[in-house]
């Protein structure tokens, strides 16, 4: 179990689009309005593990066309949260910020995420603790999981708020904004990559 722990805590950790999507709606929109957001990641992590558990995502990615529509699909939908991200609180931006994403973005967004799956794969396929009850230990794994997960994301979503807190001026948050959405972008390619 004690090892289980630790690769949840390393894999959580490293950033993906959940952790660098949670710091870049934090910076582009504050506590307040991101907060939904989180909320959002944190159920669509959960609906991507009993995915992942109940065999459904092993059937959807087992077939070739599935498994390219969900990877246009993913490529297409964090290219749009990128753009709010990078485009939002800026001067230099849209004449008028989009709104902060919400509950239904963070669900798609970890629906749709390609480490969110390897991830989940990984925990659930791996690291039997509990040989007698498979039950238990997928309880077990679910709970340790999700107590790693919401300090993590909250860490990275907090850092996100903490420079909007700043008051940096228009161009450097606009580049911020920039360099959080490019980076969520790069993870998301590698891992597509990873996945061929």
């Amino acid at each position: 179990m004690l090892t289980f722990t630790f690769a949840v805590f390393f894999l959580f950790i490293t950033p993906g689009p959940g952790v660098l999507s949670a710091a870049g709606v934090g910076s582009a929109y504050g506590y307040r309005k991101g907060v939904r957001y989180f909320i959002g990641l944190w159920i669509g992590t959960n609906l991507v593990s009993f995915t992942v558990i109940s065999g459904l995502a092993a059937i959807m990615l087992s077939n070739p066309p599935m498994r390219i529509f969900f990877l246009f699909a993913s490529v297409a939908y964090l290219l749009y949260l990128a753009a709010r991200i990078a485009f939002s609180g800026s001067t230099i931006a849209f004449s008028k910020a989009p709104a902060a994403p919400g509950v239904l973005s963070g669900i798609l967004l970890q629906i749709i995420n390609p480490k969110a799956y390897a991830v989940n794969t990984t925990f659930f396929s791996g690291f039997a603790f509990w040989p007698t009850s498979l039950t238990s230990e997928t309880l077990i794994k679910l709970a340790i999981m999700n107590a790693i997960w919401i300090p993590i994301h909250m860490g990275w979503f907090a850092a996100g708020v903490t420079v909007r807190r700043l008051d940096l001026a228009p161009r450097t948050q606009f580049t911020i904004n920039i360099i959080m959405a490019l980076s969520m972008l790069a993870v998301v390619a590698l891992a597509a990559l990873a996945q061929r």
